[in-house]
């Protein structure tokens, strides 16, 4: 005999595998007639790593016996201030009714925040309950949580000569405090020893020559290119020009090559950055040049194997000119690629840009690869622009454009919407690079007390899988109130109540995976914080993953009776 209403909450799927049970006879608690109460059902939340994509919530709100009286949803922060707020009408009992916003987070990282609806007319009540006729408010609350990422992200920018893309692209990204732009600049290209000495007997370059007294090792030789490093973290990054270790170019998240010829690469280096991307999962970016793409003979290379077009010579056509960028229909579904919020706005931005003159035609593009941008020239022929595709676990893109320059030169609106073209690219080729250390939350099916399995991976120098690690787990909660102590100290949440901690334990099924689990003691959100030390003892680095715990919102997700389940129990 089971004395209850039939709203299972652990159930995933919501069905019961009956068979092999003993006779169960249900008794029915509850009232099937309508009950006067405001119910949160779904909160879905859409968000991206774009600077000017705001994060997407939307509320799906049912209630009985408030039709046509306005309803309140406000969205707070920890500190209790109103975000955003939104008053609609109720429809008719039993109708869902949408609340949508759009907020963009102050801060990087892990940010919680709390969705609460109710009837306009408490509002004014300091005590919500008092003036509240509902049945219930546990079901009136949900608690958010919203990641950001976690920078700086770090990219290699390589180029074969000075050039006005690196001067806009690392304004660009300067502006960016998640992106840091390391640049490795050809001056002069190596030439043969026996050529072109300055004095006799003199080996070095002459570029060098007055400055101060240098070391023989550390003068530039003329079989060597002459390289400038530029927004590198000490005096010893790059010092020996582009890395030729895994340890050393897996430090970036990802690297762009500008206008420089695959000779200037090792067969060693070709490969590596091959499985940079293949095996680190990190992106690369290859932009339009003289010595780009076919024209820098990166056919039947490393590096042109992963790229998305086909490097073998393309149909001749003649010089192009006036080359004007539209978006393809796999572009405009990519919120990276649009610089403005609706399709209309966004096709006027696009019909004002200047036309291109520079562009490395391709044959086509490979199985696989997606065309986000194309460029039609005066005879009305499409050539693709931009082009992606997945390899392995990273990404990689194809800017066929020769002078994108131009566009920023135009007006001082348009090198607004170029820094942020830059900016919004160059984020979606790290967005999903995975780092050292990563920290996730997966929930455990059908516990009714909302455990979670809180999963480290842990990966060495090289991101190879690290096994004699040690993991330590911080586990914070988050008031649920979002008024009483909660602040941002040095860019982390901190609250008023105390941590737990726990050890992770390695994984038999996944080589350098740690679990460990954690039930919750109360509804509100949740910050873990995974530290990681080395077998030596040394801090290996650390990760945090957020999320929620509401077993009361589940309990009361519903006030009625579910007579379909129990009927199915009692057969």
């Amino acid at each position: 005999l089971v004395l209850t209403d039939g709203n299972a909450t652990d159930l995933p799927d919501g069905r019961l595998e009956a068979p092999g049970l003993a006779s169960v006879y249900p008794v029915i608690i509850g009232r099937e007639e309508p009950i006067k109460d405001i119910a949160l059902q779904r909160v879905s939340v859409n968000q991206t790593a774009f600077e000017d994509a705001p994060v997407s919530v939307q509320a799906d709100v049912t209630h009985g016996g408030y039709a046509g009286q306005p309803l309140v949803a406000r969205l707070l922060d920890t500190a209790g201030r109103v975000v955003a707020e939104q008053s609609q009408r109720a429809p008719p009992d039993g109708q869902v009714l949408a609340f949508r916003f759009q907020v963009k987070p102050e801060r990087s990282g892990i940010s919680f925040y709390s969705l609460r609806v109710s009837a306009k007319e408490t509002l004014g009540s300091n005590d919500p309950q008092e003036g509240s006729t509902e049945a219930t408010l546990a079901n009136n609350q949900r608690v958010l949580v919203l990641d950001r990422g976690q920078g700086p992200y770090r990219i290699l920018y390589v180029a074969g000569r000075p050039n006005w893309e690196f001067k806009f692209l690392n304004r660009a990204l300067a502006e960016d405090e998640q992106l840091q732009l390391v640049a490795l600049i050809r001056i002069a290209k190596r030439e043969p020893k026996f050529e072109f000495r300055g004095r006799p007997g003199e080996s070095s370059n002459p570029l060098f020559r007055g400055f101060g007294n240098q070391a023989q090792e550390e003068i530039e030789r003329y079989d060597q290119p002459v390289l400038v490093r530029l927004n590198t973290r000490d005096a010893e990054e790059l010092v020996g020009g582009f890395p030729k270790t895994a340890e050393e170019l897996y430090a970036y998240h990802a690297v762009v090559l500008d206008d420089l010829e695959a000779e200037f690469f090792t067969r060693d280096q070709l490969l590596l950055l091959q499985r940079f991307v293949s095996e680190r999962g990190g992106g690369f970016l290859m932009l339009g040049g003289a010595e780009s793409f076919r024209e820098g003979k990166y056919e039947r290379t490393p590096v042109g194997d992963m790229l998305p077009v086909y490097l073998d010579a393309p149909a001749s056509t003649g010089p192009l000119t006036n080359l004007h960028l539209s978006l393809t229909p796999e572009g405009w579904l990519q919120p990276w690629a649009r610089l403005r919020s609706n399709q209309a706005e966004e096709r006027a931005r696009l019909a004002e840009m200047p036309p291109f003159a520079v562009l490395n035609r391709v044959r086509d593009l490979k199985p696989g690869a997606s065309a986000i941008a194309v460029v039609q020239g005066d005879r009305g022929d499409s050539y693709p622009a931009l082009a992606v595709q997945r390899f392995g676990h990273g990404r990689v893109g194809a800017l066929l454009i020769g002078d994108l320059w131009r566009w920023g030169l135009r007006d001082a609106a348009m090198h607004r919407d170029m820094d942020t073209a830059w900016r919004q690219l160059f984020r979606w080729l790290v967005v999903d690079v995975p780092k050292r250390i990563d920290l996730q939350v997966q929930a455990k099916p059908g516990d009714p007390h909302q455990a979670v399995v809180l999963q480290a991976r842990v990966r060495d120098k090289q991101f190879g899988p690290l096994d004699n690690a040690a993991v330590v787990l911080d586990v914070r909660p988050v008031t649920n109130a979002f008024d009483r102590a909660a602040s941002f100290t040095d860019g982390k949440l901190q609250t008023a109540t105390n941590a737990v901690r726990l050890t992770a334990e390695a994984a038999l099924q996944e080589a350098g995976l740690y679990e460990a689990t954690y039930v919750p003691r109360q509804s509100g959100g949740y910050l873990a914080e995974a530290i990681v030390t080395d077998a030596e003892g040394v801090e290996i680095g650390r990760a945090e993953a957020g999320w929620t715990a509401d077993p009361a919102a589940e309990e009361f997700r519903s006030l009625r009776p579910n007579r379909a389940l129990l009927e199915q129990i009692a057969r």
